[in-house]
């Protein structure tokens, strides 16, 4: 559903990551792993056009989207959710994800009301606040806003950047049920996560990233029974200094 074939990129002629290569079946969640500063974040801004790319594939369902600017590539289904939320505070919830349906190919008054019944059915807390200023919700609450958002564009791949990042436990139970919910209505996700064992436990399988550069890949399942893997990390990013 989703490749990344070769794909390196960064700012001011400077390559952050490089030979970049991941695969993303139709219905998976694949999760990008990796200490702070690797390069994960870096790689979900190139695989949705907000990063300059300069060598390597982007395929959706066979597509290939490496030309395309980022609202194309919305429009070809990979939509990312940012890391640290981004809402538009002065806006309402419901204005906050009528945004999302922008991008929607149809865009009648019927469709976006069924996105929005949609969201509201995954995240029942935003129908209560609907009418609430973004920028006056919890953190939990934003970030639902912001998979809501993304929700609203009916995505065929969901680019999930840290979604559980500074949330209370509580809170990130109710993201990962909401996540799960998605999985099984069969929505391909690629997400990036620091934490490994909520990572490991959601995802079927793993990168490892390390310096810009894929180190580890695996099933979680294997992954997940390394009881060096903590270590491996520390090894992996002092090996690439």
């Amino acid at each position: 559903m989703l490749e990344l074939v070769n794909l390196s990129g960064g700012y001011n002629r400077h390559d952050t990551i490089t030979g970049i290569t991941i695969s993303v079946g139709r219905g998976q969640t694949v999760a990008l792993l990796g200490p702070n500063g690797a390069g994960k974040s870096t790689v979900l801004s190139a695989a949705s056009g907000l990063l300059p790319r300069r060598t390597g594939s982007i395929l959706a369902a066979g597509t290939e989207l490496i030309a395309l600017p980022s609202h194309r590539i919305v429009e070809h289904g990979v939509v990312q959710v940012p890391e640290g939320r981004r809402v538009f505070s002065p806006l309402s919830v419901f204005d906050n994800l009528r945004l999302g349906a922008v991008g929607l190919a149809n865009r009648n008054a019927s469709a976006i009301e069924q996105r929005l019944d949609a969201v509201y059915s995954l995240f029942p807390r935003l129908a209560e606040r609907r009418a609430q200023l973004a920028g006056t919700l919890s953190g939990g609450e934003q970030q639902m806003v912001a998979i809501g958002r993304a929700l609203m564009s009916e995505p065929k791949v969901l680019l999930l950047d840290e979604p559980f990042l500074g949330l209370a436990p509580r809170v990130i139970d109710e993201i990962r049920t909401a996540l799960d919910a998605l999985k099984r209505q069969g929505l391909t996700m690629l997400l990036v996560e620091q934490k490994l064992d909520i990572a490991l436990s959601f995802a079927e399988r793993a990168y490892v990233i390390i310096k810009g550069r894929i180190a580890l890949e695996g099933l979680c399942s294997d992954l997940a029974g390394r009881e060096d893997l903590a270590t491996l990390y520390f090894d992996l990013s002092r090996h690439r200094n």
